[in-house]
């Protein structure tokens, strides 16, 4: 009887064969890999919304009114993580929404930028362009050697005594700024934080600090 046939080897018909790496364990790995990919996405999303929203925002200058210290459409870096309005010293410069009394003329909307220059229960007046905050000569080094105050500040006769709780805040370019002259004090409370950081100055980057 004749001894059965040798099957041979086993097909290696290329249609067949899956090739190495392939198959349902490569599709796992790839069905993982962009898992990996969209959480990761999702969470540096969430982290920049929460930076944002807590930490540090940039904001746009929208007017003339800080120059020469900030130009129009200046970007600057604005803490918010660890702020405190309590903690606000004359001259810091600071973001705040817009006051409820403001009527000037051509106006801006939205958050404003201006700078600290009287603290709660201090007094300030000026006589020409010098500005006195509790009687005392106040130094402006930010400013121009000459540079117009434009519209007064009270008198020394009847000085003006800043409220609890609230800031006088005027722009660096003077003659040109709605600012408390205009609508008072502003609270407070409605300051969002304090400009550390121009990243863009004069249409062009430009990092150095406030």
């Amino acid at each position: 009887m004749p001894a059965p046939a040798d099957p041979g080897p086993a097909s290696t018909d290329p249609a067949s064969a899956e090739p190495t790496g392939t198959g349902p364990k490569r599709r796992s790995r790839w069905r993982r890999g962009l898992t990996e990919t969209v959480i990761t996405l999702l969470v540096a999303a969430l982290l920049s919304v929460l930076l944002r929203a807590y930490a540090f925002e940039i904001f746009w200058v929208p007017s003339a009114s800080m120059v020469p210290t900030l130009s129009v459409y200046d970007r600057i870096l604005v803490q918010k993580a660890f702020f405190n309005w309590h903690d606000v010293r004359e001259g810091n410069i600071v973001v705040f929404t817009h006051p409820p009394l403001d009527q000037c003329p051509g106006g801006q909307a939205g958050n404003l930028v201006k700078r600290v220059i009287a603290l709660p229960g201090q007094t300030i007046y000026s006589s020409g362009n010098t500005i006195y905050i509790n009687r005392h000569l106040l130094a402006e080094p930010y400013l121009p050697a000459h540079d117009p105050l434009g519209p007064p500040i009270a008198s020394s006769q009847h000085p003006y005594r800043v409220p609890p709780g609230e800031f006088y805040v005027l722009g660096d370019n003077r003659t040109d700024s709605c600012d408390s002259r205009y609508w008072g004090p502003i609270q407070g409370s409605s300051i969002i934080g304090q400009a550390i950081l121009i990243i863009w100055h004069d249409h062009r980057p430009d990092l150095h600090g406030l």
